[in-house]
């Protein structure tokens, strides 16, 4: 249980990272391919919920090196998929994204997975 509780640091972490690009690029809008990319990367960039995202990324990242340290690497990363779960919940309550039943499956499976490998 302590394994599932330091893994879960960085992951809610880099969860709150995805949300906050989300937001941004909601304000910012989608990236035209036929126009030059820099500008519109600069533009996102510039973005504050962009850049508290990318904030957010790197202490999910300092947090996840301390995982690792402890942690076996067979053990931590597929806990990792406990995001998607947490994103999944996110989408739908948050930016109000559609959730077919076949995703909720997909998420159940991932907490078996998850669940089964915590026993290991």
């Amino acid at each position: 249980m302590q394994t599932i509780a330091m893994v879960l640091a960085p992951v809610l972490i880099g969860i709150v990272g995805q949300i906050l690009l989300k937001k941004g690029m909601l304000v910012v809008g989608q990236f035209d391919f036929a126009a030059q990319l820099i500008p519109q990367f600069v533009r996102a960039f510039l973005n504050p919920y962009v850049l508290l995202g990318f904030v957010f990324y790197f202490l999910s990242s300092l947090f996840w090196m301390i995982v690792l340290s402890r942690v076996e690497l067979s053990i931590a990363y597929p806990m990792l998929s406990l995001g998607y779960i947490f994103v999944l919940c996110a989408s739908f309550f948050l930016f109000k994204e559609p959730v077919s039943a076949v995703r909720w499956l997909g998420v159940l499976v991932i907490v078996c997975g998850v669940t089964l490998i915590s026993r290991s």
